[in-house]
């Protein structure tokens, strides 16, 4: 399987990252709501334990709607996949420190480490959306430290927003790319 086939059979599978990201989208949605309006302590279990419930709450969802809900064994990005998977859980241990130096900070801090996640993801859709997404996910965590840092819940907020406003952009690059690939075989 060449790298572009690999890349096609990852966008065609999640749908260019829009239940994976929608998923993770209101996840932080709601942990950013518990922080408002409850507690920073349920909002930072909500969102640490929902992390891990991510990948299998987007795969019951693709199954769900009838749909395949991983790439096949011949794809060499499978263990891109897996390792991209594992990069986030393993480096939510710096955040501990942080958010024990400043609560404020968890949100932000988690923010950087979710951009820096969706970083081997550009590679593995073969979407550019990607790296602006991790931009942008790092652009507002650092900001919003640096520049707000009495807002507990604000940088959930964006990011759940971000992910969200992102899910449908690479829906809308996987139905480009598939179309235009669709006019050059005809």
């Amino acid at each position: 399987m060449l790298i572009k086939e690999a890349q096609s059979e990852v966008r065609r599978i999640y749908l260019g990252g829009l239940v994976g990201q929608s998923v993770s989208g209101f996840l932080w949605l709601a942990s950013a709501a518990l922080g408002t309006w409850h507690s920073a302590r349920s909002a930072i279990i909500l969102l640490v334990v929902g992390g891990f419930l991510i990948y299998p709450a987007t795969s019951a969802t693709l199954r769900c709607s009838g749909r395949p809900a991983s790439v096949s064994h011949a794809n060499p990005f499978r263990w891109l996949a897996l390792q991209a998977a594992f990069v986030l859980p393993v480096s939510m241990l710096l955040v501990v420190p942080v958010a024990m130096y400043r609560l404020n900070l968890f949100f932000p801090a988690m923010a950087v480490l979710l951009g820096a996640h969706y970083l081997p993801f550009a590679t593995l859709y073969g979407m550019r959306s990607f790296l602006v997404l991790a931009f942008a996910l790092v652009a507002s965590g650092v900001a919003i430290a640096l520049r707000l840092p009495g807002s507990f819940a604000l940088a959930g907020w964006i990011v759940g927003i971000l992910l969200l406003v992102f899910a449908v952009v690479g829906y809308m690059e996987q139905g480009l790319s598939a179309q235009q690939r669709g006019q050059q075989n005809a």
